[in-house]
């Protein structure tokens, strides 16, 4: 999709930092949220790179939904600029970013109860142009749920549910995904199913921001892991690197070093 005309003119930082020449989709430059006396993002330097799963995970009250909240524009930042795929976003609605080819889907479900379905995923398409009858089929079919095609989704599972939301969010054909800890409350099975859905949709090259703290699904899909501790990058690098580090153990897995 193309970027709102109203942000052509303040497109070049972005350009540079994640324009189609670029192998970065989504970075943050000095990011920073205050609530008053409390920093709770802290002059944050983070990329995502195009086609890349990379999982955000950190203690609780380390600045992970904060973060989120601030690409997703729920929150404005104090200071500092947020790019997307050639995109400045700082200033931007949330719907505006959506608009940019950046999709969210957020812990709990939010789905519409009432509705079956197929007309929860005929919702977000009526933001676009594409092909209603086909990208519903693909998509019920992606997320397994072409059974309960007509099912009311309050009556699904919970980890059913979760999945119609992805697959509400992937209709609309985004560069890249956030996921607000997607597996919160799922059986083990059911978790199995949204990592292999996300990566289904990994391997057609859909790019990936997880929050999470469930250990094995993060070591299930993630290509690279950013760790944040009060507010700040603490470490970054591959899965097997960051279970390793001491300093990580300390921190996070509440292990002694």
């Amino acid at each position: 999709m193309s970027a709102p005309e109203d942000i052509n003119a303040r497109q070049k930082p972005a350009v540079a930092t994640t324009g189609s020449g670029t192998n970065v989709i989504l970075a943050t430059r000095q990011l920073t949220k205050k609530f008053g006396g409390l920093t709770a993002v802290d002059d944050v330097d983070f990329e995502v790179n195009r086609g890349e799963i990379r999982c955000l995970i950190g203690p609780n009250g380390a600045g992970k939904s904060t973060l989120l909240n601030l690409i997703t524009g729920k929150l404005s930042p104090s200071e500092g600029d947020i790019y997307f795929d050639g995109n400045d976003l700082t200033g931007l609605d949330p719907h505006e970013r959506i608009d940019t080819g950046l999709s969210v889907k957020f812990q709990s479900p939010h789905v519409y109860e009432n509705l079956s379905v197929k007309r929860n995923l005929q919702v977000p398409l009526q933001r676009t142009d594409r092909n209603v009858d086909r990208v519903m089929a693909e998509t019920l079919e992606q997320i397994a749920l072409t059974e309960q095609a007509d099912t009311p989704a309050g009556d699904l599972s919970h980890g059913q549910q979760q999945r119609l939301e992805i697959g509400m969010a992937i209709t609309l054909d985004p560069e890249l995904m956030l996921l607000d800890e997607p597996v919160a409350g799922m059986s083990v099975d059911e978790t199995a199913d949204v990592a292999d859905l996300i990566t289904s949709l990994h391997d057609d090259g859909m790019a990936f921001l997880v929050v999470e703290h469930d250990m094995e699904f993060v070591r299930e899909i993630s290509e690279q892991v950013t760790v944040l501790n009060q507010g700040a990058v603490f470490r970054q690098g591959p899965i097997e690197e960051i279970e390793t580090d001491e300093a990580v153990r300390r921190i996070y897995l509440g292990e002694n070093a």
